[in-house]
């Protein structure tokens, strides 16, 4: 059996999704349902999240910052990373670091379940509202960053690209509040002019 990468249909899974196209692997792609106790995705993480990659002897590797660095790896070479012990690598996965703290968890994991910050209803609100503040600083980081270029790193589209996709895509429903960003703007619509990015989409909108 090949590796299986498990992913969901608008989860950050995306971005290994990407990944997998981008680079042709003989990976088998397979969709689940998440927050739902039926699904097979628990037979794989028990955490019941994606993404989650099984590979061909039955080891698990879980969590955006591990599998998109081992996908790298399996096309040696690939200008989607960088050699070990360079900058550019190091660069790569500071930025995937910050994504997956600072932009998911610490920014659209409060706005999208406030519930796990508190029992009282009455306070999702305000826990929202100030999430999606503390989410717009943490994002315009990325815009200054990227003004007058096309890729976070070395000029190229990389993995930390495939990932930031994920999250330029989600920021895209606040509407007007994030439209200032011109910078993630502009990567929003290099990034999904990108065939690898228009099949998996492509994938998963199917039923």
């Amino acid at each position: 059996m090949p590796h299986q990468l498990y992913i969901a249909s608008g989860a950050c899974s995306l971005g290994a999704h990407v990944v997998v196209r981008e680079l042709g692997l003989p990976v088998q792609i397979v969709k689940v349902k998440t927050r739902v106790p039926e699904s097979p995705i628990h037979a794989v993480n028990p955490l019941g999240r994606v993404p989650a990659l099984r590979l061909d002897d039955g080891t698990v590797i879980t969590e955006n910052s591990a599998i998109l660095p081992f996908l790298a790896d399996l096309a040696p070479g690939t200008p989607l990373f960088a050699p070990a012990g360079s900058v550019e690598r190091g660069l790569i996965q500071s930025w995937i670091g910050y994504f997956s703290a600072e932009v998911h968890a610490g920014g659209f994991r409060a706005v999208n379940r406030p519930e796990r910050y508190s029992r009282d209803e009455a306070a999702f609100d305000g826990i929202r509202s100030q999430s999606r503040a503390t989410l717009k600083q943490t994002v315009a980081h990325i815009d200054r960053h990227l003004a007058g270029q096309d890729w976070l790193v070395g000029g190229r589209f990389t993995i930390a690209d495939a990932y930031l996709g994920v999250f330029v895509r989600w920021i895209a429903r606040f509407g007007d509040a994030f439209s200032d960003l011109e910078a993630l703007n502009g990567f929003r619509e290099r990034y999904l002019a990108r065939e690898s990015v228009q099949a998996a989409l492509a994938f998963e909108a199917q039923e």
